[in-house]
């Protein structure tokens, strides 16, 4: 593998968003950026210290339901939870996280990564609606709509890469804490809807504390290009929402990613991405266990480039190649992530 400075320099900035878009939380449950953020930026095993920040944008405007796309007739008319009568006819949500990464590297074999997020949503529904479906109930005077904003759940992972003599073998172990509001604090403040608690799991915490392992490995296979693979899985451990009746506990998250970069020229890296999603089913009386379990595969182009010393700038776009989700769930038709990092 060959370790020019400037290579150096675009590996050191690896550790900065290690594991961090998998596991953040989203509207529904197996929608949004699943991008391999770490991997994007090449790992590392270079020591010092390491600032990124990024800023995801996820427009869940499709409403889904197996492998197709559902209607309103369906959410209705053939509910995913019977017992009901009807079901809740989602309408769009809009996220926006901006995350800042702080990492430190003492030496090749060891990485901390401290990851803080700040979540912007909007979502808009036309409410649960009783079958049989008819057309008003979907019109523009039924929709209400939330908006929350804050700092969302905080996660500290660690690496170690010290198996090979290479260091491109790494083991990871982290937490996430919960640190962003969560439960029903925030209401519908339009609609039909107004006054009444958002989803818990719409706010913009989970109020769960999580574990979370995850293991990576890369290896240049040419001259040109490097491949990688990684997964994570997420777990929560303990939850502040355990009252009976008003519970609420995230359900677990799976993820795999495998891409390459190709690095005939440090002054760009196109690579690409293909990232497999998996989750289980919220828990709890607050859940919508119905509607909040899935698969999903993503196909993620992207490019790096210098900017000054020290600093690169990257941008990619998830485009989605498949999806099996539970119940009805509103899907975005791409996501993008753009982001700068900075190493000293």
């Amino acid at each position: 593998m060959r370790l020019s400075r400037n290579r150096i320099i675009l590996l050191a900035l690896a550790g900065v968003l290690a594991g961090s878009n998998p596991m953040l939380s989203f509207a529904c449950a197996t929608c949004g950026c699943t991008l391999s953020a770490d991997a994007a930026m090449g790992y590392s095993a270079a020591a010092g210290w390491r600032i990124n920040l990024e800023d995801d944008y996820i427009n869940q405007d499709q409403l889904r339901s197996g492998t197709g796309t559902a209607t309103p007739s369906q959410v209705v008319n053939s509910p995913s939870d019977p017992a009901l009568g009807g079901g809740e006819i989602e309408k769009q949500t809009i996220n926006r996280y901006l995350t800042l990464g702080i990492n430190y590297s003492p030496s090749a074999s060891w990485n901390l990564n401290l990851l803080v997020p700040y979540v912007n949503r909007d979502h808009t529904t036309y409410g649960v609606q009783l079958s049989p479906y008819s057309a008003f109930e979907s019109a523009p005077n039924e929709i209400s709509g939330a908006h929350v904003s804050g700092l969302g759940d905080i996660r500290l992972i660690g690496s170690y890469q010290g198996l090979l003599a290479t260091h491109n073998l790494g083991l990871q172990l982290g937490v996430k804490l919960p640190t962003g509001q969560f439960g029903t604090r925030v209401d519908f403040s339009s609609g039909p809807n107004t006054g009444t608690p958002l989803d818990a799991s719409l706010q913009v915490g989970t109020g769960s504390t999580d574990v979370i392992l995850g293991a990576y490995y890369y290896q240049a296979i040419s001259q040109d290009f490097d491949a990688f693979i990684n997964g994570q899985f997420q777990a929560a451990v303990a939850q502040r929402q355990d009252a009976p009746g008003s519970d609420f506990r995230p359900g677990n998250s799976a993820t795999m990613s495998i891409g390459m970069r190709y690095e005939a020229t440090p002054r760009w890296v196109p690579q690409v991405q293909l990232n497999l999603y998996h989750k289980s089913a919220d828990q709890g009386a607050l859940a919508d266990r119905p509607d909040t379990a899935g698969t999903v595969v993503y196909l993620s182009p992207g490019l790096t480039v210098p900017a000054i010393e020290h600093m690169h700038l990257y941008g990619f776009v998830q485009l989605p190649l498949y999806s099996k989700l539970d119940g009805y769930q509103v899907f975005p038709h791409w996501t993008a992530s753009v982001g700068v990092s900075y190493a000293f």
